[in-house]
């Protein structure tokens, strides 16, 4: 075990403290000094669709931060994840998983307001040189938001949609010193279960995933809004990887073309990746989408919880709105159909305050 004062990792963890905190009770002035502090000027900066890659801090709160602080003028954030460790490339990482919260009574992305509190759920990946940021991969829930304000125009989830919980253990915010021993034998455990699921379905059926030896009996699946949560081996088999598996069999084959990021810290692994899946629509589709035969790229963020040595917990998120478009759907053009009837426009906030 590392000496706290002089390991990375724990340093990394601590430079992200006063952004996080910032964020909490969120002040726009505040916040961007935050980010500028930690962020390189240069950092490259990926978000999810409908909003495109950039560099440096000012962009990053301009474009992102400031309109949706403008959409829920009480916003905050809320971490329940913060854990880093090096990857297999020599590259330092930040996870952190949470919540933005707030009352949403602006349209935002074209999202019609509700008044009422919404959460996001978030997944954001940094990468470290020297002290700072250099590299920031960001999954946020759009989908979740489009679902509370009754405007999802796509298919329904085939999983249980809810506002996804943080570690039942509580101990999501990783402290210091970090354990070079235990937190690779927790990445370790992740990356041999990955290749035994790419096993199935090209080399045999669900046995050659040995399912059992990796993931305990009660875990559960968290997935993004669209694919949604399930619990168990039965449930995440049911409501994820059944359809996306008769959807997209050929996934895992294309490994040369893609590169992960693996790290881990205790008892918690992640991965980041931007893309770090391929796979092609063919056979049944998948989420209703017709099979077009469209090779795509998928930005899977995870994290996973290991207990008594097998995963209780997964927390995923899919660029689903990015996966849509590869696919010529474009989800906003039918949001604005599907909503035309509703009146645009700001509500007055505190929301019904005389």
């Amino acid at each position: 075990m590392r000496d706290e004062m002089t390991d990375v990792q724990t340093s990394n963890k601590r430079a992200l403290a006063s952004l996080r905190a910032a964020m909490a009770d969120f002040d726009a002035e505040g916040v961007r000094a935050a980010l500028r502090q930690v962020i390189a000027p240069a950092a490259v900066i990926h978000m999810p669709h409908p909003f495109r890659d950039f560099d440096g801090p000012d962009a990053f709160y301009d474009t992102c931060y400031a309109p949706l602080l403008e959409a829920m003028p009480d916003l905050e954030r809320r971490d329940w994840i913060v854990m880093g460790g090096p990857d297999e490339h020599g590259g330092d990482w930040v996870g952190c998983g949470g919540h933005y919260f707030g009352t949403f009574v602006a349209p935002w992305l074209e999202i019609p307001p509700t008044g009422h509190l919404t959460h996001m759920r978030f997944h954001e990946f940094y990468r470290f040189e020297g002290g700072r940021v250099v590299e920031i991969q960001t999954l946020w829930d759009i989908p979740e938001v489009m679902m509370q304000a009754n405007a999802w125009p796509m298919a329904p989830s085939l999983g249980r949609e809810l506002c996804i919980p943080g570690p039942m253990t509580l101990d999501g915010i990783v402290p210091g010193p970090w354990d070079e021993a235990r937190s690779s034998a927790a990445q370790q455990h992740i990356i041999e279960m990955l290749n035994h699921l790419k096993k199935h379905p090209g080399q045999g059926g669900p046995e050659v995933m040995e399912m059992e030896r990796f993931w305990h009996e009660r875990m559960n699946w968290y997935g993004p809004a669209g694919i949604g949560t399930g619990r168990g081996i039965a449930g995440f088999r049911n409501w994820h990887q059944i359809p996306f598996l008769n959807g997209m069999p050929d996934r895992g084959r294309y490994l040369d073309e893609i590169t992960y990021h693996f790290f881990g810290d205790g008892d918690y692994a992640a991965v980041t990746g931007w893309p770090n899946m391929i796979q092609t629509v063919t056979h049944d589709g998948w989420m209703g989408i017709a099979p077009s035969g469209k090779r795509i790229t998928m930005r899977s963020l995870d994290f996973w919880r290991l207990e008594g040595g097998k995963i209780r917990e997964n927390w995923v998120m899919v660029d689903i709105l990015d996966a849509y478009r590869q696919l010529d759907v474009d989800v906003f053009a039918r949001l604005r159909e599907f909503n035309k009837a509703r009146v645009p426009g700001r509500l007055p906030f505190p929301v019904g305050a005389a």
